[in-house]
């Protein structure tokens, strides 16, 4: 089979089709299970036919009747005292159950008008449940985590625990494992999971003579100062990093050398549990640094607006509240917003609760606005508190923030501020970073539920806590943001570790055991292999929150080491592969294919940290798409090694995100993102047959290889190695070479059009190279990356 050559333009379709297809497509047509369970066959039908007029939600609750609970449930009806919703053991004597089998239409449950009904088969299950006696059980998400004895393997496949627990649910099934990848195959995979990068031919060419050691080669990537890039980029994504402020004039802000921290504490290997506990409440611990209040901008990362005529207290309300929705998806994975307005109408959450846990962000000294018109001043500004970090903190305590040279500073500061701005005052400034963190609080401030969660109609005054269903508030704990840190990582918080270790496995497998990373609720989708994320849950714990512990295990399973073949029957059986019977093919992030495309071609500066910058993009986009006020009006492209950065480090304006990066689904950092979405359009293949990065890398890479004057066939199996990680097969050369052929004859019949193709980029060209040969072997690369192999992870 040849690996994609002629399927350039044609990029994921089965993938698509197969994430797209419901894994209860089928669900329907099930047998009734022998003893039928609350949590995993009930609960999911009341969830979404019932809870919305009969769940948590007082303000909503119809009739009375509440049915997430087993007392509401089991107690007389308020409406018909001689009636039960629920009567164990009896379905005829069940009025919810008459309610859904009743052929009157103004008796019917769910209402007709709700536009939603009960299958036959949900409705026996119903039945059979309530003949068994109605058991309720505590929602899973909020019991804590116990390892399970690990199960049986009748294949001797296993290489470590998670192996028992995956093959369990195969043979469940019908399923059996697939034979490991090729060593090739499985050292590109760990190379772009580890540290987002393609492995150079040197290292794949030692696995042709070798084994392939995991342990050690995780050793050395973990040793990698890229691993902390690779680990950053979905951190920047749930902690809403950007470098504007977001709103219409969108100005600028210097929150990078929070993202520099970030790098450096998953390069030192930074237990969870601290990295966590610096970033909500640094500035609480005894004796706090600059570094650990510098992690606290993490809970500042969130969109401010610097726009006249906009209310302090409703933006200082709004940043708060992004701060506790921040706190609930990101860390706890609960839809902890639902709750701002009225009580959660499907999770034990009331609103009352939302907004004790919103009091622990509250006492910032923060205003809700920042003026930003000429001769305006004001005491506390949007962006207060922040730390001022000098070039002596940095040399010493801060060692890991990449200061760029103070000229640099001030050129990227004069493009930004434009006419007028005055040089010394702006070389001042250059030496001195400021930083939107944490502060001291504001006790005078008092905390109010908001009716409907508006700013201005405050009601009974709150003081900090927290959803009581999840863990009770210890007494013993102060109630501020320590408080709360320690808190989450209480041992028996049945959320923060599961959330975690399920998000690690969607970073490595493209999905997590619970496929709603960023709901544990009771709206989520139930865990694929609950034991199995429970076991690593209790693991990450034991192992003291140890990160680069966790994906060690993961990586060193059978169940990570599979190759990605997929035969008619897999797919038929378990078309989304949840039960991992073979590793997933997944795209590469947006920023996975920028890095791997410089770093192929040589292009890439591997530098680590520092501000963001500003590579190729489309004329005029920003002129054309916000208002023209602000520091941020135009677009001043960045030039020399600054054009060759990772993606980690490009400029995110909000109103304006980087389009090449986000028509690969990066997130534009409105609000915090756990889970990006998953799209296929034809403008992806015209990004990468057309943005200038992949051209140029084309063209430098053509130029590179040139220079070592080899035949034109080894020319083009070289560049094939560097970028699929791979040799390539025989039909494929054969391709390849025509293509060469082909692009020769045209550039040689066209000198002129040759040379236009090579003038791309910026990057000094090489003209003592013959044009027709850059041009043709620059073409043949330029195909190998639009090759859906190129880009995926398999």
């Amino acid at each position: 089979m040849i690996g994609g050559i002629t399927r350039i333009a044609v990029w994921f379709g089965l993938s698509s089709w197969m994430l797209s297809c419901s894994s209860d497509s089928s669900q329907g047509l099930a047998d009734i299970p022998e003893t039928v369970s609350y949590n995993l066959h009930i609960r999911p039908i009341l969830s979404e036919n019932c809870f919305a007029c009969h769940g948590p939600d007082a303000n909503k609750r119809e009739a009375g009747l509440r049915l997430d609970r087993e007392t509401d449930a089991y107690a007389a009806l308020k409406e018909q005292p001689g009636r039960h919703a629920l009567v164990p053991g009896d379905p005829q004597a069940s009025e919810a159950y008459l309610r859904t089998v009743s052929t009157d239409s103004s008796e019917r449950m769910p209402p007709p008008s709700s536009n939603l009904s009960l299958t036959d088969h949900q409705v026996r299950l119903i039945e059979k449940w309530i003949r068994q006696g109605a058991a309720y059980e505590p929602h899973w998400a909020f019991v804590p985590p116990v390892k399970a004895a690990l199960p049986a393997d009748d294949l001797g496949w296993a290489q470590n625990e998670v192996d028992y627990f995956v093959l369990k649910g195969m043979r469940e099934q019908g399923l059996t494992p697939n034979q490991s990848a090729d060593k090739r195959s499985l050292l590109r995979r760990v190379y772009l999971d580890i540290i987002g990068l393609p492995p150079p031919p040197a290292v794949l060419d030692q696995v042709e003579t070798a084994e392939l050691d995991l342990d050690a080669l995780l050793d050395s990537l973990f040793a990698n100062p890229a691993f902390g890039e690779k680990m950053a980029i979905h951190w920047m994504d749930l902690s809403r990093y950007a470098d504007s402020h977001g709103y219409q004039d969108d100005y600028y802000r210097t929150q990078w050398p929070w993202r520099d921290w970030v790098i450096h504490a998953f390069n030192q290997n930074m237990p969870y549990d601290r990295f966590v506990t610096w970033q909500l409440a640094g500035d609480l611990l005894p004796d706090a640094g600059k570094e650990q209040v510098l992690a606290t901008a993490f809970n500042r990362n969130h969109k401010i607006t610097e726009e006249s005529g906009a209310i302090d207290e409703e933006y200082r309300v709004m940043y708060a509240v992004d701060r506790t929705n921040t706190l609930g998806k990101a860390l706890l994975g609960i839809t902890l917003e639902c709750a701002q307005c009225h009580d959660h109408k499907y999770d034990p959450i009331s609103q009352k609760e939302y907004f004790q846990t919103y009091a622990f962000f509250n006492t910032v000294a923060e205003w809700g606005m920042e003026e930003s018109t000429p001769g305006f001043s004001k005491k506390s500004p949007a962006k207060l508190p922040m730390l001022e970090i000098s070039e002596a903190d940095v040399s010493d305590i801060l060692h890991f923030v990449n200061l760029p040279d103070s000229s640099r500073r001030v050129q990227a500061l004069l493009a930004n501020m434009g006419k007028g701005a005055n040089y010394n005052s702006l070389l001042a400034e250059s030496n001195v970073l400021k930083v939107s963190v944490m502060g001291e609080p504001d006790s005078t401030r008092q905390t109010y539920l908001l009716d409907r969660g508006m700013y201005d109609a405050p009601l009974e005054k709150v003081s900090p806590g927290v959803p009581e269903a999840i863990l009770p508030f210890p007494e013993q704990l102060p109630k501020n943001r320590l408080g709360l840190a320690k808190w989450l990582f209480d041992p028996k918080n049945p959320l923060t570790a599961r959330v975690f270790v399920n998000r690690i496995w969607q970073e490595l497998f493209g999905q997590g055991l619970v496929s709603t990373p960023g709901d544990f609720g009771m709206q989520g989708n139930l865990p694929v292999n609950q034991p199995l994320l429970d076991w690593l849950a209790v693991d990450f714990i034991e192992s003291g929150w140890d990160i680069q512990a966790l994906l060690r295990t993961i990586v060193l399973s059978a169940t990570y080491q599979q190759s990605s073949q997929v035969t008619a029957e897999k797919l038929e059986r378990d078309p989304e592969n949840r039960l991992l019977s073979r590793f997933p093919r997944q795209r590469l992030p947006a920023e996975g294919i920028r890095d791997l495309v410089l770093a192929s071609s040589g292009l890439l500066v591997p530098e680590i940290g520092g501000p963001s910058v500003k590579p190729y993009q489309p004329e005029g986009l920003w002129e054309a798409a916000t208002s023209g006020r602000g520091n941020l009006s135009r677009y001043q492209q960045d030039t020399g090694k600054y054009l060759y950065r990772r993606g980690l480090y490009t400029f995110i304006k909000r109103t304006v995100p980087p389009p090449s990066m986000m028509l690969f689904d990066a997130s534009n950092r409105d609000a915090c993102e756990v889970e990006r979405l998953k799209t296929n359009t034809p403008l992806q293949a015209l990004v990468m047959m057309n943005d200038p990065v992949v051209l140029e890398a084309s063209r430098v890479l053509a130029e590179r290889l040139l220079e070592s004057q080899q035949p034109v066939p080894e020319l083009i199996g070289n560049a094939f190695y560097r970028i699929l990680g791979r040799k390539p097969e025989t039909a494929e050369r054969l391709i390849l070479e025509e293509n060469y052929r082909t692009f020769f004859e045209a550039f040689e019949a066209d000198g002129a059009r040759a040379e236009q193709l090579l003038a791309v980029g910026e990057y000094p060209l090489s003209p003592s190279l013959p044009i027709t040969e850059r041009a043709a072997l620059m073409q043949v690369i330029s195909l190998l990356y639009n090759l859906e192999e190129t880009i995926t992870k398999s």
